[in-house]
């Protein structure tokens, strides 16, 4: 097994991911408040430094749209889905647009399940994925650890 050492991160060539920040999670996920915010900080970040965003939404539908406090404004795009993996024909298609995109910046809800296979489908095709511990969480923290492992 070998670890594989992350770049620096480039504007230009970073992308950032929000995943499924979504109302009908916050009784559910642990720390969700905490996420929410340092997630309110990262797209702060994004559009202050000209970093393109993704965003999906879980089933919006039957579990709501982004929580309010997320301000979206210029993301490239929002999404619904309803597969884990962020990583849908739309998403592989903003990619495309985007030239020398090395980096994705990770986060949201749930670790273990949807940013989880989104992290390795991007691995999969050669990204590098930044993913912030403290802007993503799970219902229980032993899902989410074993899944940052």
């Amino acid at each position: 097994f070998q670890m594989t050492t992350l770049g620096n991160l480039t504007p230009s060539s970073t992308v950032f991911f929000c995943c499924d920040m979504q109302e009908r999670f916050r009784p559910a996920i642990k720390y969700f408040g905490d996420i929410i915010s340092v997630g309110q900080r990262l797209l702060q970040g994004a559009r202050l430094l000209g970093i393109p965003v993704i965003v999906t939404e879980q089933y919006p539908k039957g579990l709501g749209s982004t929580v309010q406090e997320i301000d979206l404004t210029g993301a490239k795009l929002v999404l619904p889905k309803t597969k884990f993996s962020m990583v849908l024909p739309e998403v592989e298609a903003a990619l495309a647009e985007i030239p020398g995109v090395r980096s994705v910046v990770l986060f949201g809800v749930e670790t273990h399940v949807c940013i989880q296979q989104t992290a390795l489908e991007l691995i999969g095709r050669g990204l590098e994925v930044h993913i912030v511990a403290d802007a993503t969480s799970s219902r229980s923290m032993m899902d989410r650890m074993f899944a940052l492992e």
